[in-house]
This record gives structure tokens, C-alpha cells and sequence, in this order.
């Protein structure tokens, strides 16, 4: 296959040279001329920079980022989970510290707020939550060689893909949740671990994508958690060539398309991508362009091939799980060695055996119980946002509700061994958090739940005049352990479950934020729970082989 056999989609801006490493870093500088890469077109057909009102976005163009290993393409992220799913297994035996020297690290969370932890079950087990990144950046020969687009070498890159892995408290369960790239989010202020530099919180909405470019990976770990309310365990990246190395690996990928497919168009525009109607498994660039394509699937937008690399996951999970020849040792040789040469991750996996626990614990979910699913939105213009949907989406994973509708052992909900004080010792905040999307907070709420405790005996509870963020749901936030019983002790007397009571470290007491279940009222009722994945999430169970993507008309061959 040729250099170009794997084309951008997209035309790319003129190139610009980028900042030099300072001297003394220890990793080869990158080769070739610096320039910004180019973003694939939103479905208006314009650069994929513009805002929701159609004005120019800046923060693309605000940074070069030095040339970093750390910082390759990483766009394909669908073969990012089989890397954990097939947990390198003999690898930890195979050159341990010079695999581990391959991979690089890169800090977890560049934003200000924390979303605290989940608290654990009563058996003591936590969900994990990983975010798996891609970036449109080329820094390496080969794989500008597999992108295509010469004057993108080291630029800015932009998180293109970016998949949510939530790994079930009790491990028997997983969910995949992918957020369209033209997805407009507010991206929070962020720090450069490299330089220091501050990248403010954006005024108005921005595409997701550019959250890269405000620091690296962990700008976009911030952005997730500040839209989602999910604490985010890890993060974790691959590049171009780590897609291909893998895909042969395991002797190809089965995928599926109902017609004879060409990704290619009058003015060249496609990932190339020639496939017969059927199922057929590919591998090397065959599957990095599967991947890409973008241009022939159903309508040629993002959530189409999203739904493309959904399929692609859930396949070479099966693959992963099935394939006898990578017992072979010369293989899992070649397969860790090209692993860990492609990935780039947070601290807290920086090791072949921190990646090896993982994904021991990824491994214990069988395929029927994975869900792929796409975050449920709407358009604005050429972009989308998320919709009611997707904060359903939202809650059942910060929840940790199974996605694929299977009953869950129920656990009673566990108490804080530390005693609660006095209820008149105990301070309290109440705060009013009823405004949503459609209706102004209601008004006396704080006021009126305050004077409630007050009426119980909590004689320090007080009324916060402002008006806090929204709320779904009534909710008892403490900052700290030694504050949990006293929180659990406010709930209880207002007759909110224990599990609407959350450590966070946005409060410095015990605070209560009456929510839009409570708007009116002083006796409160927790509402019914409906706890059904949204059709639209587009859900794909991890076992379906019988999946196969919609070839538009316009791309197919005979």
C-alpha cells in the first residue's frame, strides 16, 4: 500500500512552524516541519473552527505544543480497550523495565474542580472510569506515513475520539460512552504541566475537540468531568501505528457492510477504505482505515463512525478473547513491544503491571455484558450538544447502572462508621439548586429547607442567599471523612437516601442543595428512578456479531 493510501479526510490549514524542545530533554525531537494538523470538516462542509454562533474558534491556534512522544496520533481509540482486554498478558515476563521505559505518562486532571470519588458499595469495591483519547497530531514518520497530510506534522493536536470506559463496582459489567468531536462543552481553565502557561475557562461553548490543545490529556479529563459529574480514574491513549501493529497481531478484525463500499469522493476526500458487501476481517492500514472512515457510512458524520469503531471494539474484544495464536511468544513479544511504544497514560498506569492489573479487571467482564453507546445529542448548526439524554446517559453511569438493562444484585446502602455529633452541633448549609433548563430556581427553597432543620434541631443550619448550580437531585455533599456521619445524619432526617450523600471537595461543610425534585414542598419524596439506557445511545452489545454498518449509495461500487 502506498504513503497516500490513507489520506486525511480533510484539507489541512497552512503549515506553521512549531517551538524547538528545550535542550536536555532526554526523547529524540520530532523530525520534518511543525505544523498545525488539520481537523476533519463538520458536516457543513466548513474547517471544523468555527463556534456554536459560527464564529471563529481561536484556541486551536494559541498554542504549539512541543513535539512529544507522549503526544502522537492517538486518534483510533477503539483498539485502545483491547489492548487492556488482552491485559499483555505474558509481557510482564518480557523485558519488564524496557517495556516499561516505552511508555509515557502525562498528568490526569489540568482543571481547578474535582468531582470526588464514587463511594464504595458495602462490599467495598469501587467503579473504575477510564477515558480513552485520540488526537488528529502526526509526530512520527511513520505515523505521518499511515495519516497522510505532510504539513500536519507536530501540530497542535485536537482530541478527535474521545470514549468513556466505565468499569462496573462489583466487575461484572462494563459501559462505552462516546462523545461526538463537534460536541460544544465549556472547557474549563486549565495549567500546562510543561510550561506553566494558563489557558482560562472558554467564554461560551466550544467543539470538545480543541480541549487537547489547552494543556494535553488532562484538560480533557477536565472538560469530562465538568460536563458529566464523573470522576474520572484514568486516561489513556494510541497511536497510528499501534492500531495497525495490533490489528495484524491477532490475524485481523471481522467487520461487516451491508454493500460494497468505496470511501472516496470527486474531490478525493475519504479514508479510502474498499471493501466488498459482507464480513470480512482487516488489518494493517485495512483497519486503520475502517477506523477513519467517515465518508460512506449512513450519513458521513462523526456518530456514524463512531458507531463504525463501536463495532470495531466490540469485535476485537471477541477477537482478543478467541484468538489461540497469541499464545505464541514471539508474538505477544512483538504485540507488547508495540503496545507499550503507542501508549501514553496517566501516572497511575505508568507500568506494565499497573496495565496488567487493569486489565485483569477488565477481563472479568465477558462480551454480552459490554455497551457500546453514544452520547445522546442534538444539532446546533453544523455541531451538536447533549441533550436530556445524555444527562440520563450521565447519571446511570455515575450510578453505576448496568447500560445493558440487566438487574443488578441490590446492596444495602452502607453507613459511615464515623458517628454523627449532635444535631445541633452540626452545621449545615442549604442551598438552592432547582433551576433547570426550562424553569427559574424556585424561589424560598434554601430558606425553607433550612428552616426545616432548624425545626428538627439542627440549629446551625442556615440559608446560602445565592443561587447554586443546578441540580437534578437533592443532594448532601461533606468535604472530608470526619464530616460523612454528620452528612448521613442530615439526610436521614429530611428523609434523603444515603446514596444522594457525596464527599466532594467543591464544599467546606456540611451542604445541602435542594434540587428540581424539590421544588415545592417540605416533606421530600426521591423520585422513581428510570434507570433504561436511552434509545438514543445508539446501544451495541459487546457480543453482537451480527452488527453490520449502512453503506450511503453514494459510495458504493459494483
Amino acid at each position: 500500500m502506498t504513503r497516500n493510501s490513507v489520506q486525511e479526510e480533510d484539507a489541512p490549514p497552512p503549515a506553521r512552524r512549531a517551538r524547538q524542545r528545550p535542550r536536555g530533554d532526554d526523547r529524540p525531537p520530532a523530525k520534518g516541519p511543525q505544523a498545525h494538523p488539520a481537523a476533519a470538516p463538520p458536516r457543513d462542509g466548513g474547517d471544523g473552527r468555527h463556534g456554536a454562533d459560527g464564529g471563529e474558534v481561536h484556541a486551536r491556534g494559541t498554542r504549539r505544543r512541543p513535539p512529544r512522544r507522549g503526544h502522537r496520533a492517538l486518534r483510533w481509540s477503539a483498539v485502545t480497550l483491547a489492548v487492556l482486554i488482552l491485559g499483555t498478558a505474558g509481557a510482564g515476563y518480557l523485558y519488564y523495565q524496557h517495556l516499561n521505559g516505552n511508555i509515557e505518562k502525562d498528568p490526569l486532571n489540568l482543571g481547578d474542580s474535582k468531582v470526588a470519588k464514587p463511594t464504595p458499595n458495602a462490599a467495598g469495591q469501587v467503579p473504575l472510569n477510564i477515558l480513552v483519547i485520540g488526537s488528529d497530531a502526526r509526530d512520527t514518520e511513520e505515523n505521518q506515513k499511515l495519516g497522510g497530510a505532510r504539513e500536519t506534522f507536530g501540530g497542535t493536536p485536537l482530541a478527535d475520539v474521545q470514549m468513556l470506559v466505565h468499569l462496573s463496582a462489583d466487575r461484572s459489567n462494563m459501559s462505552v460512552v462516546s462523545m461526538p468531536r463537534d460536541t460544544l462543552v465549556k472547557i474549563p481553565k486549565c495549567t500546562d504541566p510543561d510550561d506553566g502557561k494558563v489557558y482560562p475557562a472558554t467564554v461560551g461553548r466550544t467543539m470538545t475537540n480543541q480541549s487537547l490543545g489547552h494543556g494535553g490529556p488532562g484538560c480533557t479529563v477536565a472538560t469530562w468531568q465538568e460536563l458529566t459529574g464523573i470522576h474520572i480514574d484514568h486516561f489513556i491513549m494510541v497511536d497510528f501505528a499501534g492500531v495497525v501493529s495490533m490489528a495484524d497481531a491477532v490475524g485481523g478484525v471481522p467487520v461487516c457492510v451491508d454493500a460494497n463500499i468505496h470511501s472516496r469522493d470527486r474531490k478525493g476526500h475519504g479514508s479510502g477504505l474498499k471493501l466488498p458487501e459482507g464480513t470480512h476481517p482487516v488489518k494493517g492500514e485495512q483497519a486503520l482505515q475502517w477506523l477513519r472512515t467517515r465518508y460512506g457510512f449512513e450519513d458521513g458524520s462523526d456518530l456514524a463512525r463512531a458507531k463504525a469503531q463501536h463495532m470495531y471494539m466490540s469485535s476485537m474484544i471477541r477477537r482478543l478473547r478467541e484468538n489461540a495464536t497469541l499464545s505464541n511468544p514471539n508474538k505477544l513479544r512483538r504485540l507488547a513491544e508495540e503496545a507499550t511504544e503507542a501508549l501514553t497514560v496517566d501516572p497511575g498506569l505508568d507500568t506494565v503491571k499497573k496495565l496488567y492489573d487493569l486489565s485483569t479487571e477488565l477481563r472479568k467482564v465477558k462480551p454480552e455484558r459490554i455497551t457500546m453507546t453514544t452520547m445522546p445529542n442534538r444539532y446546533v448548526g453544523a455541531r451538536v450538544e447533549p441533550t436530556e439524554d445524555a444527562e440520563q446517559l450521565f447519571r446511570l453511569v455515575r450510578e453505576d447502572i448496568p447500560l445493558d438493562g440487566k438487574s443488578v444484585k441490590k446492596t444495602p446502602e452502607k453507613e459511615s462508621d464515623d458517628p454523627a455529633a449532635a444535631d445541633g452541633e452540626i452545621a449545615v448549609q442549604v442551598r438552592n439548586g432547582t433551576r433547570t433548563d426550562v424553569l427559574a430556581p424556585a424561589s424560598g427553597r434554601a430558606r425553607t429547607v433550612a428552616g426545616l432543620l432548624v425545626d428538627k434541631g439542627f440549629t446551625q443550619a442556615v440559608a446560602d442567599p445565592a443561587t447554586a448550580a443546578s441540580e437534578d437531585r437533592t443532594v448532601v455533599r461533606y468535604p472530608s471523612a470526619e464530616l460523612e456521619g454528620d452528612a448521613q445524619r442530615v439526610a436521614k432526617a429530611l428523609g434523603i437516601p444515603v446514596s444522594s450523600v457525596k464527599q466532594s471537595t467543591d464544599v467546606s461543610g456540611v451542604t445541602l442543595v435542594v434540587g428540581a425534585d424539590w421544588r415545592e414542598g417540605t416533606a421530600y419524596r426521591a423520585p422513581k428512578s428510570d434507570d433504561k439506557t436511552p434509545r438514543t445511545a445508539q446501544a451495541l452489545n459487546g457480543a453482537d456479531d451480527k452488527a453490520c454498518m449502512h453503506v450511503n449509495p453514494a459510495f458504493t461500487w459494483s
